[in-house]
């Protein structure tokens, strides 16, 4: 049972640190939190992250890009564009490389305000700190795992933060509901998102990239946005 605990305990944590940092904060800024906090969480985004660690400005431009050219041949991820779910992936990982090592020339409008902590970024997205973590997570199976199917889950572990992208930009862009029309094919992929902490309500957030809460209609609960108000009402963060 102990890998079932950890499988959750990551699927859930690196999740919520990717949609509540990288996505609403370091992307689309709809709430403010102070330097130290800010800090923090980048340190607790990779303790959930771990071997999949992604970093808030990689992940911010990238985003903003996928906003302004979703589902045309500039957009980094779009099933539209690509052949199939590895090759989208392949293609998002080359162009959130490209952006980390500054080796494109992106426009101001993407990088604007998005926060950056290169020091640290140097650490944690490094290939020793990704071979440190899968290292741990070996180990830990080693110790814990009591079956041999047990063992399928060590990918997803190790691969997490890729798996949570390509639910979101591949199947949310070709499964599901529409609320809202856009210039773009996002879906709902869930009435109702136990499994996606409110990422998969996408073309509410598509219709509205600003905005906090990702449900709109009364059976779209936002399970991040809810976190979002505790943290909000303790002072941790400032909802805009």
């Amino acid at each position: 049972m102990e890998v079932i605990y950890l499988l959750v305990i990551l699927w859930y944590g690196g999740l919520f640190f990717q949609t509540f940092f990288l996505h609403r904060y370091a992307a689309h800024q709809t709430f403010y939190m102070s330097k130290t906090a800010e800090k923090v969480t980048y340190i607790l985004t990779w303790l959930f992250q771990g071997s999949n660690y992604l970093s808030a400005y990689g992940y911010g431009v990238m985003h903003r890009m996928h906003h302004a050219y979703a589902d045309t041949e500039k957009d980094p991820h779009s099933p539209k564009f690509d052949e199939n779910v590895l090759k989208m992936m392949w293609r998002t990982k080359n162009v959130y490389q490209d952006i980390n090592q500054q080796r494109i020339e992106v426009d101001e409008k993407f990088t604007k305000n998005v926060p950056q902590w290169l020091a640290f970024d140097r650490i944690a997205s490094s290939r020793i700190s990704r071979v440190i973590w899968t290292l741990l997570y070996v180990l830990f199976f080693l110790q814990f795992a009591t079956a041999w199917w047990q063992w399928l889950f060590l990918p997803v572990i190790i691969l997490m933060a890729p798996i949570h992208g390509v639910i979101i930009n591949w199947y949310a862009h070709i499964y599901g509901y529409v609320n809202f029309k856009v210039k773009d094919t996002s879906k709902n992929l869930l009435p109702f998102d136990f499994l996606m902490m409110g990422e998969a309500y996408h073309n509410n957030h598509h219709k509205y990239g600003g905005r906090a809460n990702f449900g709109v209609r009364w059976h779209e609960f936002d399970p991040t946005y809810f976190i979002m108000r505790i943290l909000n009402r303790l002072g941790v963060i400032k909802l805009i």
